[in-house]
């Protein structure tokens, strides 16, 4: 018989319980344009700039005498002054966050017509140099009128994108932040009910309880983020962890982890809740417990998550009512998190539950929450 531990003082775990509490976290501020540096955007503002010279044309020559040569120069012009404006923009992008609405779209307007104003001059320049007459300073003053109207209304459009993206990303973090919160009372009931069955009959394993639940709660108090899979799995191993103290040799764990997958990012607290069923709906209830078994694997560009628990002699109704919520939950926090290209299908086979998850892990296909939580201010 192994000797008991001494007691830690109890300032020691409530200073631990306190540590549970969340990080401050500042807000990123919400952008006044789109990412101008992405390749996306760019092409847009291309495409853009190309149907701006096609109706300058149309206006000018008309379809009948439709000019192919002005088509040229228009759209030689037109991305002159795109291209350069919105690599400025992409640099400002940072600066322009932190400014009011009103500033923010007054400094982009300045830039853009600054970059308008050379391009024009520079043109106006050039033809006054083949033609060996001065500058024309009327036909200056009208095409910086018309690039002018024609950049406010880009810029207009842009502002309206991105005012559009960002309220959806506040709605979007909303929802995941209520779906996520749902899991915590829940967690929280079972946990304090183990911690409660132990203290009167072990004190040894309840004061490592404790400190276990001080630690995973921290997790499960921050807020909703991507985290990498290598935390993902040492949290969910730290609840089991939790319940072997409860169960003893009742609970018995088989976990085949690709190590390769570390880095693969996954919503936080997703496995737990899955364990959570496993442990309360299925080992919990068999008198001489038994064996869940966790394999996280990579098949083509998903991760694979597979989580097999027995069950009780009991019928598929019953635990399918005791599992309902928690993967209704899941089952909207992986929409939420990506809204194409996720499969998650749970059920029983035979005397056993199995739960399958694949998620996308190709870098091209990052999840829309990641882009709304980790956006660089």
């Amino acid at each position: 018989m192994t000797s008991p531990q001494p007691a830690r003082p109890a300032g020691i775990i409530a200073q631990q319980i306190r540590e549970t509490a969340p990080e401050g976290k500042e807000s990123a501020p919400a952008h006044f344009l789109p990412d101008l540096c992405s390749v996306s955007a760019v092409a847009v503002l291309v495409m853009m700039g190309e149907l701006l010279a096609v109706v300058l044309v149309l206006a000018v020559d008309g379809l009948r005498e439709f000019s192919w040569q002005r088509l040229g120069l228009f759209s030689l012009t037109t991305q002159w002054v795109i291209l350069p404006a919105a690599a400025l923009l992409c640099r400002l992008r940072p600066r322009l966050a932190r400014l009011s609405p009103r500033r923010a779209g007054a400094l982009s307007f300045a830039v853009v017509l600054a970059v308008l104003g050379a391009v024009m001059l520079a043109q106006q320049w050039w033809l006054a140099n083949l033609s060996g007459q001065p500058l024309d300073l009327w036909a200056l003053g009208g095409n910086l009128l018309l690039g002018a109207i024609c950049a406010g209304v880009v810029l207009r459009y842009a502002f309206v994108q991105q005012q559009l993206h960002n309220q959806q990303r506040a709605e979007l973090g909303a929802r995941i932040e209520a779906l996520q919160s749902r899991i915590r009372p829940h967690f929280l009931f079972n946990s304090l009910n183990s911690l409660a069955s132990l203290i009167a009959v072990d004190p040894d394993r309840a004061e490592r309880l404790v400190e276990e639940l001080s630690a995973l709660f921290r997790a499960s108090l921050a807020e909703p983020k991507m985290v990498s899979l290598a935390q993902e799995l040492a949290l969910a191993r730290r609840y089991m962890e939790i319940e072997a103290l409860r169960l003893g040799e009742r609970l018995q764990q088989d976990w085949q982890v690709n190590d390769d997958l570390a880095d693969v990012q996954v919503p936080s607290m997703l496995l737990q809740p899955l364990l959570e069923n496993a442990v309360l709906h299925g080992v919990a209830r068999i008198r001489g417990g038994g064996c869940i078994r966790v394999q996280v694997s990579q098949e083509a560009d998903r991760l694979a998550v597979w989580i097999d628990n027995p069950l009780p002699a009991e019928s598929p109704q019953e635990h399918a009512a005791g599992n309902g919520m928690a993967l209704e939950n899941i089952r909207q926090r992986l929409a939420a998190h990506y809204p194409r290209g996720f499969e998650f299908r749970a059920g029983r086979e035979g005397n056993r539950y199995q739960v399958n998850l694949h998620l996308p892990i190709s870098p091209t296909s990052r999840p829309l929450v990641q882009q709304a939580q980790e956006e660089p201010a």
